[in-house]
């Protein structure tokens, strides 16, 4: 976490620890799907795991704890994905990491009516004002969510947009994922 600002909540510290980690990992990379634990208990319960955990804070007692869960299986649409999810009761939240491009409200007015899905990634994808983003979206059991954006052309930890309702719809579909 050596970007993360420790006065942010432990959501916001996770949602950046994972960007700083996929950040690291560089551009063009699958979607990847962490699990959230609760760091002391984690501590408590596996030991041997201390060491890479780092020292114990102050802050520890609410921190959390980013478990990278296996590959998301490639040709499954995301969202199909994330309905066949359920998480123990030891996982407290979870988060995504995702790329995708998008365009600026300006360009909505000029999208072309009646393509199919396939059409207008195609026709997103070529728009010269398009712009690739990873977006980094965590939510907890309890409702409260938190993402990162950061742009491929403004590839910084200082240039990283953080916010609760920056990526709405992807957080719906990982909060979907502690229903019962």
């Amino acid at each position: 976490m050596s970007n993360t600002p420790m006065a942010a909540s432990p959501l916001t510290r996770a949602v950046l620890e994972i960007d700083e980690y996929a950040s690291g990992l560089g551009w063009d990379q699958p979607a990847r799907l962490f699990a959230l634990v609760d760091t002391a208990r984690l501590r408590a319960q596996e030991p041997a795991l201390a060491s890479q955990l780092g020292q114990g804070g102050a802050q520890e007692s609410a921190a959390l704890t980013p478990v990278e869960q296996e590959e998301i299986p490639a040709g499954k649409p995301l969202d199909e994905f994330l309905g066949t999810i359920a998480w123990p009761d030891a996982v407290v939240g979870c988060a995504l990491t995702v790329e995708r491009l998008m365009l600026p409200p300006s360009a909505e007015a000029s999208v072309p009516q009646g393509l199919s899905e396939a059409r207008l990634a195609k026709w997103v994808a070529e728009h010269p004002d398009r712009q690739e983003v990873r977006m980094t979206v965590g939510v907890l059991r309890d409702g409260t969510r938190d993402s990162a954006l950061r742009l491929r052309e403004k590839d910084s930890p200082t240039e990283v947009l953080t916010g609760g309702d920056l990526v709405p719809g992807l957080a719906e579909a990982l909060s979907a994922t502690f229903e019962e």
